[in-house]
This record gives C-alpha cells, structure tokens and sequence, in this order.
C-alpha cells in the first residue's frame, strides 16, 4: 500500500476556542500540530502518497507542510469549496489517486489519536478480499458512536448510528475512523455533494452485496473532539501511553520545546508540555496540560489538565483546572477557573474577579 486520503477539513466546533485561528489537526499536541502525528504513523506504515482533503482554514496546511518531502511523504491538497462530509471528501480528491482498480487505499480522519496497526488493517483487507475494511475498537459507552455487529469472521453486518436504548446496543463494537477502501469503490461514491460514509455509502454499499471487513483493534484510540480530550492527547502522547514517532523529545512527565524557560522550582508533571519561547514562573504547579508557544504562567499559578493558547497569560496564584484559554487571552492574579471553562482568544478576566472559592 502506497497511498492514502486525509480528512482534515472539519471545522472543529467543538474545540472552539482553539480552532478559532487554527484548523483542528494544526493544533498542537506534544509539541507539534496533531496531523503530524498521524502522517508519521502513516510513513511509518508504508504509506508514502497522502491527499488532503481540506476546506476549514485550508491555507494552513501547505506552507507548513510543503511537498511533504521532510516527512518521507509526497503529500497534495486538495480544497473542498462547500462541506462535502466524509464520502464527498473521499470522493472529491479521487482523481489524485494513483492507484489500480483493485489497490487498496487507506483513508483516516484528522482527529483520531490511534495506536492502530495499520500493516495489519491492510493485510485483513487483502487477505479477506473485502471491498471496504473498516478499523473498530470497542467502548463502554456506544451511544455517542457508530456501532458495527459483525459475524464470527468479522465480516460486518450492519451499521447503526448513535444508538440509545438498551435494545439498540447490540454490540460494544464502534467505527474507529480509519478504513481500507477498494480503488474503484470511492468512483462509486457521488460527487459534488454533500454525502456520509457512515450514514450513506457504508449501509448502501452493505445493501448491495459489497464485502464490508472489520478488524477489531482495541490499542490505544482516542477521538480528539472536545478540549478535555486534546488535552489528554498530547499528555498521553508525551507520557508514551499514545504511540508517535513525531513526538520531539523522549517521553516522560513533561517535554519542554526549544526557547522556552522553566524556573527552577517550577514543576510540571503528568506529561506536561511548555512551548516554545513560553515561560513558566517560579512556583508554578502544572500537570497534565499543554502550554502553547509564547505562552506565560505567573509566580505560583497552579494548573492542571489544561491548554493554554498561544501569547496567552495565567496570572499569579491563579488556579486552573480542565480549562481552555485561547490564544492571546490574559488570566488576571488570583483568580479560579474550574472544568469545562473556556476563555476566548484575547478576552482579558482581572485580577480575583472569578473564584469558586472565597479569597481569604
């Protein structure tokens, strides 16, 4: 296998504030932009023929990216002008595609921490002579996935959508993201509009008689939606818990980039990381969080579980925990910030004006 598609053309709703300036897979999770992460693991696989599909922010990706040739990778881009969703996408960038009718073609979503084997993924596509193989993992909690019962030799036999009632939940087995297309299959998806893989060509395709594989791969995977769950990326990936060869650094409890300053008795722990041309300040307490370039956390600011956006400023004493502060924001001294908050880019919160707790 020598080529693959992409997706990275979604706009990140969820992560907002952190894909205000920067489309999701460009933000940073141990130390470099998420996609880089995955185009490794692709590399590293085999892969050497990547398409883009972008639309959201997509003159990001190119200028930093280039041809590709750094990573070992002829990468290309190609632009969405309207959303097209998953198959659309696929769609859209097919006559990028060098491949024969019968080659398979590896196609991932740009927001997927996975430690996948993707040799593996390909080998049962071609073993099994499937037409689509589809990567699942299993989970405790089906009901915000896509769950896909498949027979004793794997081969699926539905799809079911974001099942609620007991009933429903036939299986603990979910879409992981990442299939082995057929070549001459994604011709077969229609073009120049909107269309689901999940919701459309997987169940039509299925309809028709098509060989749908899954492969059950219960290694590390992480969707990468929410903030609490970027967060835990990067922590994950600088810890080694999550498998990367684009990690810049060794693993361990914090990764501290080229330019950036740590005090002496400031301590970062819990797969931390500090950016570059960032500064943490004596007495600062981090875990688990992701500081991004140029980003400073005052004397005695503690925080934990968090991602602090780029030139962002947390004040002295200030505590943080499972909070996003977007880039260019200022945190005053003194103040709280519990989980879930979300501070947009440059919004400024004086000193002590947000607590959860008294300020004696």
């Amino acid at each position: 296998m020598t080529e693959a598609i992409l997706l990275v053309g979604g706009k990140g709703t969820r992560l907002r504030p952190l894909t205000v300036h920067t489309p999701k897979p460009m933000v940073r999770a141990a130390g470099v932009p998420f996609l880089t992460h995955q185009l490794a693991r692709a590399r590293a696989a085999g892969v050497d023929h990547i398409v883009l599909a972008t639309s959201y922010l997509a003159e990001v990706f190119e200028p930093h990216f280039g041809d590709g040739s750094s990573l070992g990778l002829r990468l290309e881009y190609v632009t969405e002008e309207e959303p097209l969703g998953t198959g659309g996408a696929i769609r859209n960038v097919a006559s990028r595609l060098h491949s024969g009718p019968d080659d398979p073609v590896l196609i991932f979503n740009g927001d997927i921490l996975t430690g996948l084997d993707i040799r593996a993924l390909v080998e049962t596509h071609e073993t099994t002579g499937a037409d689509v193989s589809l990567h699942l993992t299993k989970v405790t909690d089906p009901r915000a996935y896509g769950l896909v019962p498949t027979d004793e030799t794997g081969r699926v036999l539905a799809f079911l959508e974001k099942p609620q009632t007991p009933e429903e939940i036939v299986t603990d087995q979910i879409n992981a993201g990442a299939y082995v297309f057929r070549r001459s299959l994604i011709d077969t998806i229609p073009q120049g509009r909107p269309v689901s893989v999940e919701r459309e060509t997987f169940p039509d395709l299925l309809s028709a008689g098509a060989h749908l594989q899954g492969m059950v791969d219960s290694t590390y995977w992480l969707d990468l939606g929410t903030p609490a769950a970027f967060v835990r990326g990067s922590a994950d990936l600088v810890l080694g818990r999550a498998p990367s060869p684009a990690v810049p650094g060794r693993c361990g409890d914090r990764l501290i980039l080229p330019t950036a300053r740590v005090a002496p008795d400031a301590k970062l722990t819990g797969g931390t990381v500090v950016g570059e041309g960032a500064y943490v300040a004596e007495g600062a307490r981090v875990s688990g969080t992701t500081i991004l370039p140029g980003a400073v956390i005052e004397p005695g600011a503690v925080i934990t579980d968090s991602l602090i956006g780029t030139h962002a400023r947390v004040g002295e004493r200030s505590i943080l925990t499972g909070t996003v502060i977007g880039d260019g924001a200022i945190i005053g001294a003194d103040n709280e910030l519990s989980d879930g908050a979300r501070v947009w880019c440059d919004a400024q919160i004086p000193a002590g004006a947000l607590r959860f707790s008294s300020d004696q």
